[in-house]
């Protein structure tokens, strides 16, 4: 195995995530600019990862992240009691009346339909968690006085301000120091780079970043963008399944960075409502890759790919095999597309029972 995992009885935690939890709003069947009405839930890309293994796969996680403590603030923390994620290294940042100094993220989001593809709108600027600074979180007490098995975090967390980057550095050192594993989203949002670099600076982070990470994730985009490396032969109408290219591209990564495993999602995106997907991971000096599914129903398609990542990393936490870890991570992102918001409502026999292959009859 190419992961040496630390055993669960010498960790408080199974896994610790470094980033921002927003509050989502989603106008359900309606548009932005054009509902009079939301539902909330929280969601963040490295937030979601923790949740999912909590809520599905029954882990013991916790979340770094920052809240401005106002009324949004605290009810970012009684969503996140619904998840279970253990909410102790939350730093609470004081609120100067209208959010001037440091205020909580907010994130619009509407699901798309057929041909009219999903949008979202971020509304985070001068957030608590992205004035976090080195220095400011006691990674040695985390990683050293009560352990975690790992630790993960991802480029939206390092596209959030200039000194984020330098916070994740500093938490990836301290795991790495303690023997905890280190995954890493390369999660790349033009829309968080914009004012801050674009493409150029994404890939000064990123590649500052990418030698002390043990399991990259991301997608073709991501790997492109934020590391610089393309797939041979990819356009937008590159079949999700064409894993050729993929695999050309992660034999470059891999000879240059020490990454133990590489895993990626293929999503072929035929409407907003109808996808084609499936996952690669390279790992051992292997390729293995997941069961497609072709024409995968989409009600939601935000968080799919944190959730993949939950299962995957459930996988290897679990101790399983490397294409049976790819497998759970696949079926756990197939199945949170199947549900509203960012983060996964699916349980853990679903998740087995998709992976089996079984039908989707009603059960009753």
């Amino acid at each position: 195995m190419a992961l040496t995992i630390k055993p669960k009885k010498e960790s408080r935690w199974d896994l610790v995530s470094l980033g921002e939890v927003m509050v989502r709003f989603d106008p359900g069947e309606r548009r932005i600019a054009t509902t009079r009405s939301f539902e909330v839930c929280e969601g963040g890309g490295e937030y979601n990862v923790a949740r999912g293994l909590k809520r599905c796969f029954g882990l013991d996680t916790a979340v770094v992240t920052a809240f401005a403590d106002d009324p949004v603030g605290r009810l970012l923390q009684d969503l996140i009691y619904q998840g279970g994620v253990d909410q102790a290294l939350v730093r609470w940042v004081e609120h100067d009346g209208v959010g001037r100094a440091a205020r909580n993220g907010l994130n619009f989001t509407e699901r798309g339909f057929g041909v009219r593809a999903a949008l979202g709108s971020y509304d985070r600027g001068h957030t608590a968690v992205s004035q976090l600074k080195a220095g400011d979180i006691d990674w040695n007490e985390i990683f050293g006085k009560h352990a975690a098995r790992w630790f993960h975090t991802g480029g939206i967390f390092c596209a959030l301000s200039e000194t984020t980057p330098e916070v994740a550095l500093e938490a990836i050192e301290a795991a790495r120091k303690n023997g905890t594993i280190v995954s890493y989203d390369l999660n790349y949002r033009a829309s968080l780079w914009k004012s801050l670099g674009g493409k150029k600076r994404a890939q000064e982070v990123n590649r500052r970043i990418a030698p002390h990470v043990d399991v990259m994730l991301g997608n073709e985009e991501d790997f492109s963008a934020a590391l610089g490396y393309e797939v041979p032969g990819m356009d937008e109408h590159l079949s999700a399944f064409e894993v050729e290219g993929f695999k050309q591209m992660i034999g470059k990564v891999v000879k240059d960075y020490p990454f133990k495993v590489v895993a990626t999602t293929l999503r072929k995106a035929k409407t907003a409502t109808l996808n084609d997907w499936g996952a690669i991971c390279y790992c051992d000096g292997k390729f293995y890759q997941a069961k497609n599914r072709e024409n995968l129903e989409i009600f939601d398609r935000v968080g799919g790919g944190d959730s993949f990542a939950s299962g995957l990393i459930y996988g290897f936490l679990a101790g399983q095999e490397p294409q049976w870890c790819l497998e759970c991570g696949a079926a756990h992102g197939a199945l949170a597309m199947t549900t509203p918001g960012d983060t996964s409502m699916v349980t853990f026999k679903e998740v087995m029972q998709v992976m089996k292959g079984v039908g989707a009859r009603i059960a009753r």
